[in-house]
């Protein structure tokens, strides 16, 4: 019996994007890492050094800005499930035309630059903004509430940002559940809060663990909100980044740092989906 030949064809249509991938990801990567080891003895002779990990590790500066970097991801992967997940149920069961436009109005904040939407929270935040002057007319408030370079603000920007791909993720899932199934059940009797839990539920959770992955990793590498909102007095990793390699040019710093949020942000994601893989199959 002749062993069977594997066609090249497969390898050959798979070749050029597996170069492209090489290319502009992995050796990147590779580059970033070797740069992180980057070491200058006091003769000038440079070597490989983890001086940059000891002290990315050891300082409690760098320890605090990864914390308030994780909770804010934390919060804002919370914050977009609680909104994401009943907007994208409701967008389901809309009809094909609303559907349409309310999909459109949702996603089409993704159409615009997340700078620009960035500065026009910025706006709406300062003590001259919209919401401010409002709230002052209205009588709410006697003083401008400070929203800028605050915590507060840079998740309430972040949460917009986000947020449709919290929905889209979902929505997603949504489209490969059976309608009547949702029908079957309350027919048997079941209660809406039933149906959800023992219905629903099920056939979302691999959306929402899907968009709060995406969320979550968006989120603690973002720079542009946190840079524009939270501003000098609010660091995360991604604006201490950008410090340490353009502003004290400190490449070796910057990119240990950039390496050390990029294997977090992987072990975080990779462990939190099997722990929410193990607990759904448990429960449900």
């Amino acid at each position: 019996m002749t062993p069977s030949i594997r066609s090249p064809l497969p390898y050959g249509l798979a070749g050029p994007a597996a170069l492209v991938m090489l290319g502009f990801v992995v050796v990147p990567l590779l580059m970033t890492l070797s740069l992180s080891l980057y070491g200058t003895a006091s003769n000038g002779v440079t070597h490989l050094s983890a001086t940059q990990y000891s002290q990315v590790f050891g300082d409690a500066y760098y320890q605090h800005i990864y914390l308030r970097t994780a909770g804010l991801a934390a919060i804002v992967t919370f914050l977009c499930i609680l909104i994401g997940v009943p907007e994208a149920y409701v967008l389901a069961s809309l009809s094909k035309r609303w559907r349409a436009v309310s999909m459109f109005i949702v996603l089409g904040p993704l159409l615009m630059s997340v700078v620009v939407r960035t500065l026009g929270w910025a706006v709406l935040f300062g003590n001259e903004g919209i919401v401010n002057r409002t709230l002052l007319a209205l009588h709410i408030i006697d003083n401008p509430i400070t929203m800028m370079f605050t915590f507060t603000g840079v998740v309430i920007a972040l949460v917009h940002v986000q947020v449709p791909f919290m929905v889209l993720a979902v929505w997603t899932s949504l489209q490969k559940t059976d309608p009547a199934a949702e029908s079957a059940a309350e027919t048997l009797g079941a209660a809406s809060v039933t149906v959800l839990r023992r219905i629903v539920l099920p056939q979302v959770i691999p959306g929402v663990l899907s968009g709060s992955l995406i969320v979550f990793a968006l989120t603690a590498s973002a720079f542009a909100t946190p840079a524009i909102i939270g501003g000098r007095r609010l660091k995360v990793v991604s604006t201490t980044i950008y410090d340490e390699i353009l502003g004290n040019l400190n490449w070796p710093l910057g990119t240990a740092l950039a390496v050390v949020l990029m294997v977090a942000v992987f072990a975080t994601s990779i462990a939190v989906g099997r722990f929410v893989e193990r607990r759904y199959k448990q429960v449900f």
